[in-house]
């Protein structure tokens, strides 16, 4: 079952340049996905009430074009599959035209949040999400393999702002912190990212960096060297 909500592009939500940054088209995901859980009865608390939560493991984005101040567009998602206890969701967006600005596919893991281990998701969820096709598009791998690092950046903690709902930081907020230590000017046309580990309030944050031929690497490690994330810019 397919689930969409229409916007326009605000001012909070731009650079520099006018457009719509990447963590801001991530947000847009990610407030469909939740929108559309609210809407058929899996929402934020009913989650609470079972002690579970659904844990991105990884992200593939495609942008083929940012979105300017005041444009009109329409975000859509959809479950593409479930398999033990993932559940992978598709995502776009598009102009009033229906021009495809962006597409994404994600990875979920259903986790009993008092244990940490992700289960089997009931069958009554995942028959409210349905399922539908997944998008024609070639995302290429999930796992995403760091090179070896050519930079090290300054440790920094995690923040208050960076958590959600679930008390760890956010997944937006992760490929957000893993774009300030690109290069200056860098535009992001595809990213892949795999979340490794949770990070909380008071995590120390240990960002590395691989520049190759095709794009840039960012690992966010903890103060042993174990990624939180790694993430694919191209």
């Amino acid at each position: 079952m397919k689930y969409s909500f229409t916007s326009r592009i605000r001012y909070s939500e731009i650079g520099e340049d006018g457009n719509l940054t990447l963590p801001g088209l991530i947000n847009y995901f990610q407030d469909c996905s939740t929108f559309q859980s609210e809407a058929i009865g899996e929402g934020v608390a009913e989650l609470k009430k079972r002690g579970c939560a659904w844990v991105l493991s990884a992200w593939q984005i495609h942008v083929r074009r940012y979105p300017s101040l005041g444009e009109a567009v329409k975000i859509t998602t959809w479950a593409s599959g479930f398999k033990g206890f993932l559940g992978m969701r598709n995502f776009t967006m598009e102009t009033e035209d229906g021009e495809m600005l962006a597409c994404a596919n994600s990875i979920w893991s259903y986790v009993n949040m008092e244990t940490g281990h992700p289960v089997r998701a009931p069958k009554e969820t995942t028959d409210a999400y349905g399922i539908d096709d997944p998008i024609d598009e070639d995302f290429g791998e999930r796992k995403v393999k760091m090179p070896e690092a050519d930079f090290i950046g300054e440790p920094f903690p995690v923040r208050p702002h960076n958590l959600d709902t679930n008390h760890h930081v956010n997944n937006a907020q992760f490929i957000s912190l893993a774009g300030e230590c690109l290069p200056k000017n860098f535009t992001v046309r595809r990213m892949r990212a795999e979340y490794k580990q949770q990070a909380h309030l008071g995590d120390v944050l240990h960002p590395l960096r691989a520049e190759t031929e095709n794009g840039c690497f960012i690992s966010l490690n903890d103060e042993k060297g174990q990624p939180y994330v790694v993430v694919e810019f191209q």
